[in-house]
């Protein structure tokens, strides 16, 4: 069993909604298991096109499956509930659900870089992360705290936990 975290959000369509219904599926993928999940957070588009605020979770799940199997899963959840993959990265979506991390697993294939390739710098998935795994040590050897430490803290202020959505 490998131990994957996976960050989820969504800005379209319900995206409290979309995100409810994302978890139940993944509750359903075969020979895996969600463990634990954070609190909701709101944050600011990591993006310089206008758009609504996104809803974001981190979910730890304890999987036999081999990574690329888990990613078609996933996809196969974000495609099922609207998801639209365009050439413009970083626009609004229904769901986007990405693997952070793997267990101990290094991976670089044409379809999947797990650590996450820019994780390190978005707190939308770090905070939420932190939540649920507050002892974690990345495989670059640094422990999330310190890397959330180091943050400019604008960039924190982008990320704030819902008081309504627990």
């Amino acid at each position: 069993m490998n131990r994957v975290y996976l960050s989820l959000g969504s800005n379209l369509s319900n995206p409290l909604y979309q995100l409810s219904s994302a978890l139940n599926k993944i509750k359903k993928i075969q020979d895996s298991q969600l463990i634990i999940q954070s609190p909701l957070y709101y944050s600011l588009p990591y993006s310089p096109i206008k758009q609504p605020y996104f809803l974001n979770i981190a979910i730890a799940i304890d999987t036999s499956l081999e990574s690329e199997t888990l990613l078609d899963h996933i996809q196969y959840i974000e495609k099922e509930q609207g998801r639209v993959r365009q050439i413009e990265r970083w626009g609004p979506r229904t769901l986007d659900i990405d693997i952070m991390l793997f267990g101990e697993k290094i991976i670089n294939t044409p379809r999947l870089t797990v650590p996450h390739y820019d994780m390190n710098n978005r707190a939308f998935m770090l905070i939420p992360l932190l939540d649920i795994a507050p002892n974690l040590y990345l495989p670059n050897g640094k422990l999330l705290s310190e890397i959330i430490d180091s943050f400019d803290q604008n960039t924190m202020k982008s990320v704030m936990k819902s008081p309504f959505l627990t």
